[in-house]
């Protein structure tokens, strides 16, 4: 086992402290306190190393006393595919809010502005492939390991990768349901009509053009003039159409939380993955594991809104830790 530590853990320590001091030449006294910042910052990177080393050899431990484990998981998993998380180390917001559902249903330009933000964006999404976090839940699966993983994700990544015991809470992004009717389609499909109905959008500039983008797909467009933009309405009563995913401000579905603490009752501990669980759609599930004796383990890169009530934290990336976990397939 080798754990590889973040490099950017020990990146203000690190540097030409004696090679400044060479250029400005102050002399001796100055390269000999770069070198002992050097030689601190080793010492520092060993430490953190055996830390992390041995942290990850009481989660092997956890996994092996725990052999039915409810995994959570969160933007931090999808981070190695291209798309980005939402908050940073410390839990704050590292963008704009994403959409409120009532501004969805009240508001057309609403719902003009997010549907061209997505039509940019979903090509991002589309293209995502699972990295070795969801090929490693994959595997914990097929090893009896993982007895169900639910995903605050709505990529889709963990089922491409081979999971089938998985909750999207938060919904999927490859599909559109009709508000109205119910009607649904692929959300491939729904692109192709927003690209007819917005021709303009298809300009090379326009495709070209790099954005960033959000976990659920919003491209940063905030120059763009969204009033022309086209949205197809429901062929079969001519509803408005929603992405398939749970906005903010909108309840996950009562019978998909049902079924998540029914869950809870199935296995023996609750293994957090990439998620600050900031969210309550989520933290729920971890407090009630604690109220009821099970113990929480994450990893995590950054606080986690459970802190304070986890029985381990290995505080890394977790595409760095999880394979330690299992043996990957050939």
């Amino acid at each position: 086992m080798a754990p590889v530590v973040p490099s950017h853990k020990f990146a203000s320590l690190r540097g030409g402290g004696g090679g400044q001091a060479a250029r400005t030449g102050l002399g001796r006294g100055l390269r000999h306190r770069g070198g002992l910042q050097k030689e601190l910052a080793v010492a520092v990177e060993a430490n953190e190393l055996v830390r992390l080393s041995r942290s990850i050899e009481r989660l092997q431990a956890f996994v092996r006393a725990h052999p039915r484990l409810l995994l959570i998981t969160g933007a931090g998993c999808s981070t190695d595919s291209g798309i980005p998380d939402y908050r940073d180390g410390d839990g704050r917001w590292k963008r704009k809010q994403p959409i409120q559902f009532q501004d969805f249903l009240r508001s057309e330009s609403s719902r003009r502005r997010y549907w061209a933000r997505s039509l940019v964006g979903w090509p991002a999404m589309a293209a995502a492939a699972p990295n070795r976090i969801h090929r490693t839940v994959a595997a914990m699966e097929q090893a009896g390991q993982a007895w169900w993983t639910v995903t605050q994700n709505v990529d889709g990544l963990h089922q491409r990768a081979g999971s089938r015991k998985v909750t999207d809470l938060h919904g999927r992004l490859d599909s559109v349901t009709c508000l109205s009717c119910g009607a649904r389609k692929a959300r491939c499909l729904f692109q192709t009509e927003l690209l007819d109905l917005n021709p303009a959008w298809r300009d090379a500039d326009v495709a070209a053009t790099p954005v960033p983008i959000a976990p659920d797909g919003d491209a940063d467009l905030e120059r763009a003039d969204f009033d022309r933009f086209e949205i197809p309405c429901c062929e079969r009563c001519g509803g408005v159409w929603k992405p398939d995913v749970v906005f903010f401000g909108e309840n996950v579905p009562k019978p998909r939380v049902a079924d998540v603490f029914a869950k809870l009752h199935e296995v023996d501990a609750v293994l957090v993955l990439g998620s600050s669980l900031m969210v309550w759609s989520s933290f729920r599930f971890v407090r009630a594991a604690v109220e009821a004796g099970q113990p929480v383990a994450a990893v995590n890169l950054g606080r986690t809104r459970a802190d304070a009530a986890l029985s381990l934290k290995v505080e890394a990336p977790a595409a760095e830790v999880l394979p330690c976990l299992v043996e990957q397939p050939a």
